[in-house]
């Protein structure tokens, strides 16, 4: 009996470390293996298109650092999406500036700020990341950087942005609009009300087949800001932040609210405590209106979040937020919760 006691034992402890070292989780009674369920999450419903991309290089096995870099590089070539690289709308001097940042499982991040010229700032920021003993580099040097390493010089501002702006210049009254509405998308093929119509900034976050994560955060800003404006979007724990043991988080909105509470980083640290993502971007959105309830009524600001079991969740200060996710059995748009109905 003895025997068959330390038998039974020593099989229980071998089936744990088996269960253990493949990162088996339960969720709704179920076992899922996250190491062969990657999935990629991303603000808006545009998201979908740059998802696609992403899902490229995830769904053949690939790492999750450069699926995030592959999808967001979809807007930003797209001169049809007027918040994001080429096309993007200008300052209100008339320069279409860039902000991106990427990080990956490590927490290696690189970021660019008020980048001119270069259609692709999210891979100027993972060669700051790479390349460089820097996190940041701004302006005229990350264009210099980017010239150095093989990017080429191209005019952004395309003549329906400068149209816009043009028109702008009539009034110059400056009020950054809730769900911005891309007056260039054809609202008949939007698959959802406050889609790919509505939207700025693209985050992604990506979790690949070895469970890891990875996330990307790229825009034009604020159409029509005061030159050398700077958003949350490419500051690391305000726009994204991953933290490979927990998960991660990105923001679209108005930035000047999410770097006041270095929202990305809090939503993460929130779900570190035990909240689901969803509960987590709640908070983080009840703590803008905490802090300025009568500002936060006339301004959008939305999270989104992926922790490390695969769960993605979102929460936004007013209606209108949507977000994107695919994976190996899911390839929808989700209408986020808010503060305000």
């Amino acid at each position: 009996m003895a025997s068959r006691r330390k038998f039974l034992q020593t099989a229980a402890l071998g089936s744990a470390a088996a269960l253990s070292s493949t990162k088996l989780i339960a969720r709704d009674k179920k076992i899922y293996n996250i190491k062969d369920n990657p999935v990629v999450v991303s603000t808006w419903g545009f998201g979908q298109t740059a998802n696609a991309g992403a899902w490229e290089i995830l769904g053949k096995g690939g790492r999750a650092l450069d699926a995030v870099e592959a999808g967001v590089k979809i807007p930003e070539a797209d001169p049809t999406n007027q918040t994001i690289g080429l096309g993007g709308l200008p300052d209100r001097d008339g320069h279409v500036t860039l902000d991106a940042c990427i990080m990956d499982e490590n927490y290696n991040c690189g970021s660019v700020m008020c980048l001119e010229h270069i259609v692709h700032a999210i891979s100027v920021a993972r060669l700051v990341m790479e390349k460089t003993p820097h996190i940041v580099l701004a302006g005229e040097g990350a264009l210099q950087f980017a010239l150095a390493n093989g990017f080429k010089k191209e005019n952004l501002l395309t003549p329906e942005s400068e149209k816009a702006w043009k028109e702008w210049l009539k009034t110059s009254n400056y009020h950054p609009e809730i769900n911005v509405e891309n007056r260039l998308y054809d609202k008949s093929k939007d698959p959802m009300p406050g889609g790919p119509s509505n939207h700025d900034t693209i985050g992604m976050m990506a979790m690949d087949a070895n469970g890891n994560l990875s996330g990307a955060c790229t825009t034009s800003g604020l159409a029509y800001k005061i030159h050398g404006r700077v958003g949350d979007s490419p500051i690391i724990g305000a726009g994204l932040y991953v933290d490979n043991e927990i998960g991660a988080a990105t923001s679209t909105g108005v930035g000047e609210e999410v770097i006041r509470i270095v929202g990305s980083h809090l939503v993460v640290e929130l779900m570190r405590q035990g909240k689901s993502p969803e509960d987590a971007c709640r908070e983080a959105v009840e703590r803008i209106v905490k802090r300025n309830p009568e500002k936060s009524k006339d301004i959008q600001v939305g999270f989104v979040a992926l922790n490390k079991k695969g769960e993605y969740g979102a929460y936004s200060l007013q209606p209108g937020f949507v977000y994107s996710v695919t994976g190996k059995t899911i390839n929808k748009i989700f209408p986020s919760k808010s503060f305000y109905k």
